[in-house]
């Protein structure tokens, strides 16, 4: 059997972190083992579905590196839905129901007040032909409705969530087509994981109850179903779902300086026990992946450990990797020197603007201006074809007996006008013997 995931967007929005997290499992778990991974956008909500929507999906799995094996979409399917759909109206399995929206949330109500689950009493079922007759003949167009099977449990065995039991009773037969004959996800769905051989079908647990019913289709259909992997929902940082989770998609990670191997890295391990790690090249965390590591308890998302887990990543990011990113005449060696020091990317600009200054000055007390007067002159005097920080740095040691702090702090503040930042036995042979002359008098 080859592994088949599949991940089914609707194209009526933006993806947020959820989504990419789904994406991402679907991907890495397909990878694992030798399988295909399918992008499948569910565009059966012509009203809202909208091209730069998709266009938007398939960018931001291209920023993951995500690449799907194949694509397909959902508005391309409609024969076949109608196809499969006829099947089942002819062997009693979906049934067209009249109740207006008004009068099916009277039925929810009086069931709610006599302390009853809000379940559907199949009134539809029970409805001559001639009273069928008689309704369309009144305008009145149905909606349909899947005919659960009652006879047994609906059971299986999930690859997060352990043994799973749903008493078909308690449910309602689910809507899976409105009056205006547009499709509901459920019944698509499933037609489309068995045409696509769909063996494995990764989601949230928001549509636990969805695979209840859709159970029973894929058995109505006569086929097997394939597992089902329901991940618990992500959680803000404050530990509750959180709205704000909503908004966050590639977008704003991009414009945050977030590199995507972050944002694989930890969308890979929260919600395991395995720890969050800065993997440039996914590869480890495709190959540990294995759903039985994933808890039942939220996942908790924090921006805070995303941005500290960038910065483990941007300080492994070769040259070649971000050239196309750095300012103007920035070379390999500066990147070497400044990346230690940087959280994203960008700040690599900031870095550079020191060493190509101008810098701004730097408050200074009348001490260590005198010691950097001194400290001109040495400089003007060693040798800068070898190791200009530790010549100076050794001569100014012993000439004024300073070290540690009043050693080297003031040195630091005049020739970058900041107390901290990059190495500088590798950032001063980049800032250059001139340069920093100037600076060095300038402060003294």
């Amino acid at each position: 059997m080859t592994v088949t995931t599949r991940f089914a967007p609707s194209p009526t929005g933006t993806l947020h972190v959820g989504n990419l997290r789904t994406a991402l499992h679907n991907w890495m778990f397909a990878k694992a083992r030798g399988g295909h991974f399918l992008l499948r956008i569910d565009d059966t909500d012509r009203a809202r579905s909208e091209e730069r929507h998709v266009d938007s999906i398939r960018a931001d799995l291209a920023w993951l590196g995500l690449a799907p094996d194949g694509e397909a979409r959902q508005s391309a399917r409609f024969d076949r839905y109608e196809a499969r759909f006829a099947e089942m109206v002819a062997a009693g399995r979906v049934y067209p129901a009249f109740e207006t929206a008004q009068e099916l949330e009277l039925k929810r109500k009086i069931l709610l007040g006599r302390g009853l689950p809000p379940v559907y009493d199949r009134a539809a079922l029970a409805l001559t032909d001639a009273d069928r007759a008689k309704l369309e003949g009144e305008g009145v167009r149905p909606h349909w409705r899947f005919r659960l099977d009652h006879e047994a449990p609906i059971e299986w065995d999930d690859l997060v969530r352990g043994h799973q039991r749903f008493d078909p009773r308690t449910m309602s037969d689910p809507v899976i087509r409105r009056a205006d004959g547009s499709w509901l996800y459920l019944f698509p769905s499933v037609v489309d994981d068995v045409d696509m051989a769909i063996t494995h079908v990764v989601r949230g647990e928001d549509h636990v109850s969805n695979t209840a019913a859709q159970l029973q289709m894929f058995a109505a259909l006569g086929s097997n179903p394939p597992a089902f992997a329901h991940e618990a929902l992500l959680t803000g940082s404050e530990g509750k779902l959180s709205k704000r989770l909503g908004s966050l998609g590639v977008d704003h990670f991009r414009e945050s300086g977030i590199e995507p191997q972050a944002l694989i890295a930890l969308l890979a391990r929260i919600g395991t026990s395995d720890p969050v790690e800065p993997f440039v090249d996914p590869a480890p965390l495709i190959a540990s992946f294995d759903f039985a590591r994933f808890g039942r308890a939220p996942a908790r998302f924090d921006e805070a450990e995303l941005a500290q887990l960038n910065a483990r990543i941007v300080h492994q990011l070769g040259f070649e990797a971000v050239a196309d990113r750095l300012p103007g005449g920035m070379t390999s060696v500066a990147w070497e020197a400044i990346r230690p020091n940087l959280a994203t990317v960008a700040e690599a600009a900031d870095w550079w603007r020191v060493v190509e200054g101008p810098i701004d000055p730097a408050e200074l007390s009348p001490e260590d201006r005198a010691y950097l007067v001194q400290a001109a002159d040495v400089a003007a005097g060693i040798d800068w074809a070898g190791a200009p920080w530790h010549a100076l740095t050794g001569a100014l040691k012993e000439a004024t007996g300073r070290k540690g702090k009043p050693l080297f702090l003031p040195l630091r503040l005049a020739l970058t006008g900041r107390a901290h930042g990059p190495d500088m036995g590798a950032l001063l042979p980049l800032i250059g013997r001139e340069a920093a002359l100037v600076r060095l008098q300038a402060a003294g």
